[in-house]
């Protein structure tokens, strides 16, 4: 039986059969999208900006509609004019994970719809990310200093973005602390030029001048990676000009190519000129979850924070960011705030002291993420998703090998986890352009790119909760057709 149009004088909105028979049908919906989601193209091709404002009435409607109807316009309106990021034949950006546990996790969150941002406003809420926070750097095998067991702690942030931002305003806080406010415009932050620029932004939003971000070079002989002597050399000038060093960021997988700066030895640079060593491990950090993987956080104990994304690899639906930090007051110092309206009335000092999420944070509002990835945990466990891991790895391998093979191609850099940078040898930039737009008009799959030592690189990241050993291989067959029509194009010219 299908849902009724909505009577505005008699409204219930969690009438309980209503709600059962709503997310049902919710839920067949998506299941039959799941089933048929690599019979779309994946991203669609054709279409030009405005096209679904020409589809959709000028205003909202007076009256409530049935479900029905409105599942039918996402099914005509919404769904052809959509990037399937959830096709197994989509190899753009990094993967964003979604998974059956992902779903009831998040099914859980807003259901319940609880606002843990204070302890006394959904207590379980807040312990148990506590929990899970402390469940998932054990995984990882991240040192006990940046857990609540070891003294640190964690928090579920929306993104890396917000998790930057979070310890940025902490690094200038503790500094400022010691220097006096004026001291802002000396602050200086350094990176390289693979890190992400949402550094560059975030150093933006907490007052760092932008003629204090330093962006340090790489190169093939670093493996792309950031190199520590680089570091110590940009941050002794800018010590003997009376500038402040501040801010490290050290990066295990970068969007651009997947390269992996040397955290330890960039932690020794970072402690012996004070400054804030940040970890940023968004993709490849879920990998940490296999024991062959954890080498490239070595280090890490030196970190004053570390985050990864488990929405991007690790099966949890979007979104959710772990940030870990060695020291917690640090955080909460620099973001806290405590009107006489959020106060835990009624609430006992003890030992452990109650978490406000509030504090750890940049918003006041948050959602209940825990329940999300304690669901994905609790239904995968730590097997099945070392298993998830793995599968994208051997697909990576196989197609970095292919590629090897063909003499026509190139493997840009060699592959650390799952992505595989490539191109066309021996052809020009607008060459490889061609290729990928072909690949990606065809609907077959959908692949972005990158820009290394002036050079257009296609990037095929595997990760997808579909993508098998097959979508891989299609993906291949792809992509030697393609190039057989470019190359022929190019050679009679």
């Amino acid at each position: 039986m299908g849902s009724l149009p909505l009577d505005a004088s008699s409204i219930r909105p969690l009438d309980p059969e209503a709600f059962a028979g709503d997310s049902h049908d919710v839920v067949d919906f998506l299941a039959e999208y799941y089933r048929d989601v690599d019979k779309y193209p994946v991203r669609a091709a054709d279409l030009e900006p405005g096209r679904l404002r020409k589809l959709l009435p000028e205003v909202a409607p007076e009256h409530g509609e049935p479900l029905e109807e409105v599942l039918e316009d996402v099914r005509r309106d919404i769904l052809p004019g959509l990037t399937h990021w959830q096709s197994p034949s989509f190899f753009a950006y990094f993967p964003m994970n979604a998974s059956a546990a992902g779903f009831a996790g998040e099914m859980l969150s807003v259901g319940l719809n609880v606002v843990p941002f204070l302890w006394a406003a959904s207590p379980a809420a807040a312990e148990l990310e506590t929990v899970v926070v402390d469940w998932m750097g054990k995984l990882l095998g991240l040192p006990s200093r940046l857990l609540f067991s070891g003294g640190g702690g964690g928090v579920l942030q929306g993104s890396t973005c917000e998790a930057v931002v979070c310890t940025l305003t902490a690094a200038r806080d503790r500094t400022l602390a010691r220097l006096g406010h004026e001291a802002i415009l000396r602050l200086v932050v350094y990176a390289s030029d693979q890190t992400h620029a949402t550094f560059q932004k975030g150093a933006r939003i907490v007052g760092i001048p932008p003629s204090n971000f330093r962006v340090i070079p790489t190169s093939a002989a670093s493996g792309y990676g950031l190199p520590a002597g680089a570091v110590r050399e940009a941050v002794e000038r800018d010590a003997a000009a009376g500038l402040v060093p501040l801010y490290l960021c050290a990066t295990v997988g970068t969007t651009g190519l997947g390269a992996v700066d040397p955290v330890r030895e960039l932690g020794e640079v970072a402690r012996r000129y004070s400054m804030w060593l940040h970890v940023d491990a968004a993709y490849a950090g879920s990998a940490a979850v296999c024991p062959e993987f954890r080498g490239y956080l070595d280090g890490a104990e030196l970190a004053d924070s570390v985050s990864m994304n488990p929405h991007k690899w690790f099966l949890t639906n979007n979104d959710c960011c772990c940030l870990w930090v060695a020291t917690p007051r640090d955080l909460t110092a620099a973001l806290s705030t405590d009107p006489e309206y959020l106060r835990n009335v009624g609430t006992t000092t003890g030992t452990p002291a109650a978490i406000d999420y509030k504090d750890w944070q940049i918003s006041l509002s948050r959602r209940f993420r825990a329940i999300k990835l304690w669901v994905v945990l609790r239904r995968y466990g730590a097997a099945g998703l070392r298993a998830h891991i793995r599968r994208h790895v051997t697909a990576a391998k196989w197609f970095e090998r292919a590629v090897a093979a063909d003499q026509r191609f190139e493997v840009v850099v060699p592959r650390r986890f799952s992505l595989v940078c490539f191109r066309l040898r021996a052809v020009n930039d607008d060459v490889n352009r061609e290729l990928l737009s072909a690949v990606n008009e065809s609907g077959r799959a959908f692949m972005t790119h990158f820009v290394v030592d002036g050079k257009f690189v296609i990037r095929l990241a595997v990760g997808g909760a579909m993508t098998e050993m097959q979508h891989v291989m299609d993906a291949w067959d792809l992509l030697q057709g393609k190039a057989d029509e470019v190359l022929q194009r190019y050679y009679q010219l």
